[in-house]
């Protein structure tokens, strides 16, 4: 009955999961790289399985923010305007190279670059969270009555979903750090709600086109949801009492090892990528508790 159950794909998802959950980063940028490298899936599967994967996912996140109130549906609206027609087009290119000889290459190469991409959003979302605060300050917060500035916001939806039906990575880093900049005063629960429902209809869409397309491994996907959906409620319920700040900076550095593999690096490279930023984020990490005990006492 369990034959379809992979335990390690399990295990991976619950940490992918956890980590999703307890930092609001990840996802695809961590499932779709450990599909490859770690548990040896082809990049074509391991990209349409991880949009499925996602598209069950998102709404589940998604739900709790509508019942809070805190989606701004003006900008879901027109980020899907531009993501839905996106990810047909990132689809449709994906398709075409599933065909060919080097597709495992080329996959991984696409994945790597788009990494980049998101780490760069991510390492930019840090500074531009810092230039919101600052831009707020005795500023009223905009919720869901903000004005839509609606031709970027359909660009980008548009190249988020080109990016998505490509390599099953951005929807969550790239959305969020470029809505920090369209949107700087909008309140924080409403950036994260918008961001986990803009990525419902695009992922739904994605789900199907890819599993039109026959690129679905539907045991790894299965497998990978056994782990995820606990996982995220898990560290959903962990970031409560943990800003996961720590975490978010050594999955950063987990992330640019795994994309400078991709990309074709020497495995000594990566790893030393991996060692080396983890040391120094442990050390940042150390010295702040250190300076927090002096001032205590």
């Amino acid at each position: 009955m369990w034959e379809w159950l992979d335990p390690g794909l399990s295990a991976g998802g619950l940490f992918a999961g956890v980590m999703v959950g307890l930092t609001g980063m990840g996802g695809a940028a961590l499932v779709t790289p450990m599909l490859v490298l770690f548990f040896n899936v082809p990049a074509a599967a391991a990209v349409s399985s991880d949009v499925v994967a996602s598209a069950v996912m998102k709404p589940v996140g998604a739900f709790v923010h509508i019942r809070h109130r805190t989606v701004h549906w003006g900008i879901v609206i027109w980020l899907s305007a531009g993501s839905i027609p996106g990810v047909l087009i990132g689809t449709a290119i994906f398709s075409q190279v599933a065909d060919t000889e080097g597709v495992e290459e080329t996959v991984r190469v696409w994945i790597g670059i788009v990494l980049i991409l998101a780490l760069v959003a991510m390492l930019g979302r840090a500074l531009v969270s810092a230039r919101a605060e600052r831009l707020r300050g005795p500023a009223v917060l905009e919720g869901i009555e903000a004005p839509v500035k609606i031709v970027p916001t359909v660009l980008l939806g548009l190249i988020v979903g080109i990016l998505v039906g490509t390599t099953s990575v951005g929807s969550g880093s790239l959305v969020v750090t470029t809505m920090l900049l369209l949107y700087p005063l909008l309140r924080p629960s409403v950036l994260v709600g918008t961001d986990l429902t803009q990525a419902v209809p695009m992922l739904m869409v994605g789900a199907i086109a890819h599993a039109g397309i026959g690129g679905v491994d539907w045991a790894v996907t299965a497998s990978l949801l056994v782990g995820q959906i606990p996982g995220v409620w898990i560290g959903a319920r962990m970031s409560s009492r943990y800003d996961g700040l720590a975490l978010r900076w050594l999955l950063m550095v987990i992330l640019a090892a795994i994309a400078v593999r991709l990309l074709g690096a020497p495995a000594e490279l990566a790893g030393g990528i991996a060692i080396g930023g983890i040391a120094v984020v442990l050390f940042y990490i150390v010295r702040q508790r250190l300076a927090r005990q002096e001032i205590r006492e």
